[in-house]
């Protein structure tokens, strides 16, 4: 089965500054865009759209092109995004800050997509109980959202990363590993967490359910591009939300797209609305706008910034945190208000939400 894989190391950052990291699309009037996307379930929206003429419909109301690509290796899509190749791409919200943002790219998020409310998940062998992780050997990806989940799991039963022993595993080799006796916990992501929930020793004692609103995915895009060319915000916003719509929908139609997308992404339709059941997906552009606009969205950067500072990940020699200026969508600013490189704003959503694209 096809995984992604939400990683951010140390590799991945020398990758980016080989390519140019830092770069940034160039800033310009233009007519040609380019976006990255990579296998998830939140993220087959953007394949389904480009190749069924929901992206060129869009893309052609506002007089551009829009030419999407799906990578296999979702870190090579932020390298490239990051590098300058890409002006816009699917990511994480801790991925956001950690790559581009880290590496100087001004990003705005302009689609918040969905976030994961399940997909995410601690897994331990014979054990029913999250404080049975004690002493442990924990299988994940290390730098991952799966590390940021372990760590927001351990910090619910007062206890810290020090209480266990990560193992930087390969999500590609977490269903193999965890098959082995001496792999007793595991965090991962679906598809993976659905696969290993087969096996009758495998226990969820802990998932993203848990801490709602804090792993986000997002369509993200240059801050430069966009500003200035409004139309492929809105373009993307467009495209976006008419294939939510036909993918939620109760209908021949909707039951197709998610079948499709289902294939596409390495599983069929139960599997995909399997995956679709733990994945609150912002269908709606009323609800992004609100999400967005909520108070915790804050306290989610800040939860997120400080696990990054924490891990090395917002730059070499970053004094602290506040290194980088995450703004919000009011335009209050976390972090180094001289140095915002991670933006949220509700705009192109909310010209959705208002039937105004």
């Amino acid at each position: 089965m096809q995984t992604f894989s939400k990683i951010i190391s140390v590799a991945a950052l020398s990758t980016a500054l080989a390519l140019g990291f830092g770069a940034g699309a160039r800033a310009e009037q233009k007519t040609d865009f380019k976006v990255a996307w990579s296998i998830y379930v939140g993220w087959m929206p953007w394949g389904y759209a480009a190749d069924h003429g929901i992206v060129k419909k869009w893309a052609d109301k506002y007089g551009i092109k829009i030419e999407v690509t799906q990578f296999n290796d979702y870190v090579e899509s932020m390298n490239q995004y990051t590098a300058g190749a890409f002006d816009a791409v699917t990511l994480t919200n801790m991925d956001g800050l950690s790559i581009p943002a880290a590496g100087g790219v001004d990003t705005t998020a302009v689609i918040v997509g969905d976030f994961s409310n399940g997909n995410d998940a601690v897994i331990l062998k014979d054990k029913a109980s999250l404080a049975d992780v004690k002493g442990q050997n924990v299988n994940l990806v290390e730098f991952s959202v799966s590390h940021y989940l372990m760590a927001r799991a351990l910090e619910s039963i007062k206890l810290t990363e020090r209480d266990v022993k990560v193992v930087n595993t390969s999500d590609a080799d977490m269903v193999a590993a965890y098959k082995t006796p001496e792999v007793t916990a595991v965090v991962t992501w679906n598809p993976l967490v659905s696969t290993i929930l087969e096996d009758p020793t495998a226990k969820k004692v802990f998932d993203s359910s848990q801490i709602p609103g804090e792993i986000i995915d997002l369509m993200v895009a240059n801050t430069g591009v966009l500003k200035d060319n409004p139309n492929f915000g809105k373009a993307l916003a467009g495209i976006w939300y008419e294939t939510a719509a036909l993918m939620t929908a109760d209908s021949a139609e909707g039951k197709a797209a998610r079948e499709a997308m289902g294939s596409a992404s390495g599983t069929d339709l139960k599997g995909y609305e399997a995956q679709l059941a733990v994945t609150r997906l912002f269908d709606k552009a009323a609800d992004a706008v609100a999400f967005t606009a909520s108070p915790n969205l804050p306290k989610t950067m800040d939860l997120v910034r400080n696990f990054l500072f924490e891990k090395g990940l917002l730059g070499n020699g970053a004094p602290s945190a506040d290194v980088i200026g995450i703004e919000m969508p009011d335009g209050k600013v976390l972090g180094d208000a001289g140095n915002v490189k991670l933006r949220f704003t509700e705009t192109y959503m909310k010209a959705a939400a208002d039937g105004a694209l």
